[in-house]
């Protein structure tokens, strides 16, 4: 990879690397190290990384550091089994508290495939899984979501 392909990475993928990052840590400080990270590695790694695979590079790593620094929190939330009534403005707080149930692992493929819109092949090689377990996976995190919004008398 040369400088100029290092460069257009960065310009194409910083932004979506960073909200992947974000969604998964809730922290500012921690998802820009992990994207600062991220792009040191692939810089060291700039002769076996070719610019085409470049941003499976980047949300691999990223994801791994993302894992990495769980463990290091254990970081446990304890969220409320039963959904909350909410008004008006607070549907966002009732997704964030629902997609707050997921595990770190369900979260991901959640980010990567519906928010990303990453294909199941491009998940897998990021994840480490084959595209079965990504499918399987994906679809367990899907129905929790569904399960703990309910119907839409918890979000009116």
């Amino acid at each position: 990879m040369t400088e100029k392909e290092y460069n257009e990475c960065v310009r194409l993928h910083a932004d979506s690397l960073y909200r992947f990052v974000f969604k998964n840590t809730r922290n500012t400080e921690d998802a820009r190290d992990i994207v600062q990270s991220s792009f040191e590695k692939m810089w060291a790694g700039k002769d076996s990384v070719k610019a085409l695979t470049c941003k499976a590079f980047l949300f691999t790593v990223a994801y791994h550091e993302v894992i990495d620094l769980a463990r290091r929190k254990k970081r446990k939330i304890e969220v409320d089994d039963s959904p909350r009534y909410v008004r008006g403005s607070d549907h966002k707080k009732l997704i964030e508290m629902a997609f707050s149930r997921l595990t770190e692992l369900q979260r991901s493929l959640v980010l990567l495939k519906d928010w990303e819109g990453y294909s199941y092949e491009e998940i897998s090689g990021i994840m480490g899984l084959n595209s079965s377990q990504v499918r399987v996976y994906l679809h367990r995190a899907r129905m929790q979501l569904r399960k703990f919004l309910g119907s839409l008398e918890n979000v009116i």
